[in-house]
């Protein structure tokens, strides 16, 4: 017999022993189903989720209320996986010295640590996760319901663990220092591998996580809708001249939009008399708040595959229309396309005077005349355009031929439509960019 035989020692079988045996197997399938549901839970595709909440079952329920408090979730299968693999080692322990004796404590180790670790991972991870990644909806139904009460039953604990966390992070952070979006945007500056067009959209990305959804929306003022009450024929003209392939619709105005008609929803009914019913093919608008981020609205406009939403302030009334272009556009510049090319809001006369749509939008009028993006910053208040700037700096209306100098920039109304501006003269005072002046 050789030396690894004589190094161990069998012992009979005692009812304690196995008693021990059949805790472990129970403890070895516990912890198989903790970390199943782990991968479980956090593979569930939105399809599976939509099905789950059309499902109306006690389990489905169950997984959905988890679903919606996802931290506490993981806490809950942390603390209980882990208390499940701790007693199963230790059990494990004590079932090897009640069947195995060693006389070579080499042999012991290997057995004790490598082999119990080995079966643990194998049997109590490996396998049910890799079962549970391809049968995540069911096995998500199954254990709902016992991890939901697990979840209620360790909450003091799961509590604990999630703000130790935080505030762990949150001093990690600190440490770590913040990066501002000026020094990002002046590493993209000084880099030399780039092109002028690469550091163009990377500088666009960077702005891209700041920016709000009232930085880039068309105003209310310039948005093309339909009336509800609007004949097919009209509507087939507005479409035409409008040269939009997505148009809102409301009933008594613009803060009661209702829907959204998409053009291509009309190409097989051109043809239609003018009775008809046009309104049925409307599409439910998307609304959402101007102060959201366009980063997530542009999530938001994956997940609903939609490509436009209306924009509203804290009371339900439309300030604009926002679109996936818009988006876009701030990362790649401007998107031309065949209903683009008379749309332009600006005219060069000589390099230092411009005619500028008065609706132009305060951060494209400054990188087109080349200036700092803070220039206005002291005195446009809640301005976002030319005319909006020059409403604010006046205090009251003005009329064609009234002039303002900001710093460098000298702003004359070139025409008027009623009381709003519709288009503005600009000349910039190269040699008064380093002293900026008042407002007069």
């Amino acid at each position: 017999m050789d030396d690894s035989t004589q190094s161990i020692v069998f012992h009979h079988l005692t009812s304690s022993t196995a008693l021990q045996l059949a805790i472990l197997a129970v403890l070895l399938f516990l912890s198989a189903s903790v970390s199943a549901s782990e991968t479980a839970f956090f593979s569930l595709s939105p399809k599976n989720v939509n099905k789950l909440k059309n499902s109306g079952s006690r389990q489905a329920a169950a997984a959905l209320k988890l679903l919606g408090d996802q931290d506490y979730l993981l806490a809950t299968i942390l603390i209980v996986n882990n208390l499940v693999n701790i007693c199963a080692v230790i059990v494990s322990n004590s079932v090897i010295d009640g069947v195995v004796g060693f006389n070579s404590h080499i042999v012991e180790f290997v057995v004790k640590v490598i082999v119990v670790t080995f079966v643990l991972l194998l049997f109590g991870e490996i396998m049910p996760k890799v079962y549970a990644a391809y049968n995540a909806p069911g096995v998500t139904k199954l254990v709902s319901r016992p991890l939901l009460f697990l979840k209620k039953a360790l909450h003091p604990f799961a509590y604990i663990l999630i703000h130790t966390g935080n505030t762990v992070n949150r001093r990690v952070a600190v440490r770590k220092g913040n990066i501002s979006m000026d020094e990002l945007t002046n590493a993209i500056e000084i880099t030399s591998d780039q092109t002028v067009e690469e550091k163009k959209i990377l500088s666009g990305i960077v702005s891209y996580i700041n920016t709000e959804v009232e930085d880039i929306m068309r105003p209310r003022i310039d948005i093309v809708a339909l009336d509800y009450r609007t004949d097919f024929p009209a509507v087939c003209r507005i479409v035409m001249e409008s040269g939009f392939s997505r148009i809102p619709v409301y009933r008594e105005d613009l803060d009661d939009i209702t829907g959204i008609l998409y053009v291509k929803d009309l190409l097989p009914y051109l043809d239609a008399g003018p009775d008809f019913d046009w309104q049925k093919l409307c599409r439910q608008p998307y609304f959402v708040p101007g102060h959201k981020k366009i980063n997530d609205l542009f999530t938001e406009f994956q997940t609903s595959k939609i490509h436009i939403a209306i924009v509203v302030d804290e009371y339900g009334s439309t300030l604009g229309i926002v679109s996936l272009e818009d988006i876009l556009e701030e990362i790649v510049g401007e998107i031309s396309d065949e209903s683009d090319v008379n749309r332009s809001d600006y005219t060069r006369i000589d390099p230092d005077t411009y005619i500028f749509e008065g609706k132009t939008h305060l951060l494209d009028f400054l990188k087109i005349v080349g200036l700092d993006e803070k220039t206005f910053d002291d005195v446009k208040g809640e301005a976002e355009s030319v005319a909006g700037l020059m409403l604010e700096v006046r205090g009251d209306f003005l009329k064609e031929g009234d002039t303002l100098r900001i710093g460098p920039v000298r702003l004359t109304v070139e025409s008027t439509e009623g009381r709003r501006i519709s288009r503005v003269r600009v000349h910039i005072d190269r040699s008064a960019l380093q002293h900026h002046h008042s407002p007069s």
